[in-house]
């Protein structure tokens, strides 16, 4: 049983995602929105790069994550982003996922970008590092000792910086996001910043 066999088991047991088997079993990945793109800089990122245009069975697998709290869903996600995955991107450093809306956060019970990163680390070897909040505070704020909160475009850092960072998300739309997130890393002091999205909206 190949890594995306393996990854797709969960969800294919589960009676409320009959519809997702139906369009992402086996034989129908090669229908799939596979995008061809390489990596490339974008804004204050030094690479992005997503396998995948946020379309068809592609968007009904995030839809299924996030809305429909279908978790398993994320280990497939992972899974296709560590097979296609050019080589060097996840080779090292740490991965940071994406803060999102707190509010929703604990009205899901879990953060969509946190689960696909913590099953990214599972394939890579790599280390999920939680340092980025969502700071809507009016200030920047510096506490004792190394703790830094630090905003930039409403992203806050918690703690020391990672030298090497692989952000972390589900979907790319404008990138402002995922911008934001680098530009508040690098001026905490991170060096490089890439990242990988499951999907990207085109046009």
């Amino acid at each position: 049983m190949g890594a995306l066999d393996r990854a797709w088991s969960p969800l294919a047991h589960d009676g409320t995602a009959r519809s997702l088997v139906h369009a992402l079993n086996p034989a129908c990945r090669r229908e799939l929105p596979w995008l061809s793109e390489r990596c490339a800089p974008s804004g204050a990122l030094d690479l992005v790069w997503s396998p995948l245009a946020h379309d068809g069975s592609a968007r009904a697998l995030v839809h299924a994550l996030k809305l429909r709290g279908l978790t398993a869903a994320a280990d497939l996600m992972a899974a296709q982003i560590a097979a296609g995955a050019p080589g060097g991107l996840l080779d090292a450093g740490v991965l940071v996922p994406v803060p999102g809306n707190p509010r929703k956060r604990r009205a899901r019970g879990f953060d969509p970008a946190e689960r696909i990163a913590t099953a990214l680390a599972r394939r890579t070897g790599l280390r999920v590092q939680a340092v980025l909040r969502a700071d809507r505070g009016a200030a920047a704020q510096v506490g004792a000792g190394r703790r830094q909160r630090l905003r930039r475009g409403g992203i806050g850092v918690a703690g020391a910086a990672p030298e090497q960072v692989t952000l972390v998300d589900d979907v790319r739309t404008t990138g402002a996001t995922l911008d934001a997130c680098a530009r508040a890393l690098k001026h905490a002091g991170t060096a490089t910043v890439v990242a990988v999205t499951y999907t990207r909206t085109l046009g």
